[in-house]
């Protein structure tokens, strides 16, 4: 049976949507957008249809909303462990948890009916997959067993330019795949510096992450790896696959030179949560501006510019 311990607190009705929005996490949604929004640029050759664009993100916010308080639920025992998660809605007696999963579900077949009535059922069915790979594979079966969590789990987070894709061309080719490959080996680099700065608190309630189980060291030396294998996946859209032109060349090459700085820096000190935090930080505003390139150079009008600037 689904439930909570903890005694239900009365809210007004302002205080209830608080909760249930905050069930949602909603601070990890718009980076999922974004990588989907730069992979439907892309295959649309910057001319996004945007009726299409707006649904393909508001499905995407509701399976990634889905899966996110389907997760709260799950872990309510270790979020009312931790101090830093105890004030959440479930554990702190906001929310129940069988209401949770009946939002949850409802969330879930919004985002089902509006991909498969107004994009295409691929990209639903891709939406859906990222729930149940989350849920099932991530949460239920890595996260609480395996300091590799992160590592397989990070799919599906990268699962995002495979809707986008879809929902543009109703297919896949190799592109979206590259894109979901860059966005599977950034993920540890980003999720292990987070990890790095509350390791106290997995170990508390028995989480095996890597910081835990094979200390600083270790870890920030599988950080320097994969971000070193992130970097050249980000420039196989330039060549061979020749997606993306300079504009996207220029700002990666950049992005990446400091990735690859704040990882060797964190690699001299691992023990410094000040290091760990820059880089995670920074971690995501890669990935935001990485996108943001692959939009801008994926543009008609950026096209025309550099034609006009760098004449044949």
């Amino acid at each position: 049976m689904i439930g909570t311990s903890v005694v239900r607190r009365n809210e007004n009705f302002l205080e209830v949507i608080k909760s249930y929005y905050q069930l949602t996490k909603p601070r990890i949604i718009p980076l999922l957008l974004i990588t989907t929004a730069a992979s439907m640029w892309i295959a649309s050759e910057g001319k996004v249809d945007p009726f299409l664009l707006l649904i393909t993100l508001l499905g995407g916010t509701l399976a990634a909303a889905s899966a996110q308080v389907m997760n709260c639920i799950y872990d309510r025992d270790i979020d009312y462990s931790m101090l830093r998660t105890r004030k959440r809605p479930i554990p702190a007696g906001k929310v129940q948890s069988l209401h949770a999963l009946i939002f949850a579900l409802i969330l879930g077949i919004l985002s089902f009916t509006l991909l498969a009535v107004f994009v295409n059922l691929l990209a639903a069915g891709l939406a859906m997959s990222g729930i149940v790979f989350y849920m099932l594979v991530y949460t239920h079966f890595l996260k609480r067993h395996t300091t590799q969590n992160i590592v397989i789990g990070g799919a599906a987070g990268a699962i995002p330019p495979l809707v986008g894709w879809a929902a543009v061309t109703g297919e896949l080719s190799w592109i979206p795949w590259l894109l979901f490959t860059i966005i599977f080996l950034w993920t540890p680099p980003h999720f292990w510096s987070l990890a790095l700065m509350i390791k106290d608190d997995y170990a508390q309630v028995e989480i095996p992450m890597l910081p835990v189980i094979a200390g600083e060291e270790s870890t920030v030396k599988q950080i320097w790896i994969y971000t070193w294998l992130t970097v050249p996946f980000t420039l196989l859209l330039i060549y061979p696959f020749g997606s993306l032109g300079m504009v996207y060349g220029a700002i990666a090459v950049y992005l990446n030179f400091l990735f690859l700085s704040k990882a060797w820096q964190l690699k001299q000190a691992p023990t410094d949560k000040q290091l760990a935090r820059s880089l995670f930080k920074y971690s995501i505003l890669y990935m935001m501006l990485l996108c943001t390139a692959m939009v801008v150079d994926s543009l008609p009008i950026t096209h025309h510019l550099i034609a006009a600037l760098l004449p044949l």
